[in-house]
């Protein structure tokens, strides 16, 4: 689960339309998009525990590149308790805040998380990824799937 391209989410989280497939992830992967209160425009948590419910994600994505609030990762990772999902927060777009402090830290609540350098760490182009290290062996699955797998 991804947010919604249309609200703030980011193209590579599984967008698709009623009648195209978009993106890489929603091609190869069944998809679905949360999105954001009609009246707060705020992330729906409420909508998005009932979708994951229903859905059973393996995976939720909580992150965006149009998205000018806080993102609550609590609960993010309530509703991937309750559904048995990983948590991915993808901060590519806010690291540079997260690591000044001026935006929320996902590191307590994530399983993994991603980063690019470019962006607003103003580094060279490259990305970071971190994870926990449990009895799921997050950081082997990453490895194997990053090299030799892409």
């Amino acid at each position: 689960m991804g947010m919604m391209l249309t609200e703030g989410g980011h193209l590579s989280h599984g967008f698709y339309t009623p009648t195209r497939k978009v993106s890489a992830t929603s091609l190869f992967w069944e998809s679905k998009q949360y999105g954001c209160n009609k009246d707060t425009k705020l992330i729906d948590y409420e909508a998005l525990m009932r979708d994951a419910q229903e859905f059973k994600p393996t995976l939720i994505v909580a992150g965006a590149s149009a998205y000018p609030r806080e993102i609550e990762y609590n609960r993010f990772r309530e509703v991937c308790d309750k559904v048995g999902a990983y948590l991915l927060a993808d901060i590519c777009h806010v690291s540079g805040l997260v690591a000044t402090g001026l935006q929320n830290r996902p590191f307590e609540y994530a399983d993994v998380v991603m980063t690019t350098t470019h962006k607003s760490l103003q580094g060279p182009r490259a990305s970071i990824i971190f994870s926990k290290k449990d009895k799921r062996d997050i950081p082997q699955k990453i490895n194997d799937a990053v090299f030799p797998g892409l």
